[in-house]
């Protein structure tokens, strides 16, 4: 179960790169690119499944669901809003940022909430 648990959390971080990547190599030219879609995906399917992997190995009393809960609704902003404006040829720069920043916000309360 550990294994399980190790890649899923290597996928979770893939995809959470995938988003920042994507927002900093369109820094200059605003856009949302595919990587930015698949990697937020990717990051709120996993997250969700390391929470459940926690509970299921019995975990769960470690759990902070106050910060779950944050990650999440932060996770759900960020692929809602990629996923609504990923055709749009016209995206706006701020919005563009503000998932960029949103993702980057999650890794920081990821690591510094305790």
């Amino acid at each position: 179960m550990d294994v399980v648990y190790g890649l899923v959390v290597v996928l979770h971080l893939l995809g959470m790169a995938g988003v920042v990547g994507g927002w900093l190599a369109t820094v200059r030219r605003p856009a949302m690119v595919p990587a930015m879609l698949h990697g937020a995906l990717t990051a709120l399917v996993t997250g969700l499944l390391l929470v459940g992997l926690a509970y299921a190995r019995g975990d769960g009393d470690e759990v902070d669901n106050a910060k779950i809960t944050v990650k999440l609704v932060v996770a759900l902003a960020v692929t809602v809003l990629v996923w609504v404006n990923r055709r749009r040829p016209d995206v706006p720069a701020r919005l563009v940022h503000a998932v960029g920043a949103l993702a980057v916000l999650n890794v920081v309360v990821a690591v510094l909430w305790t």
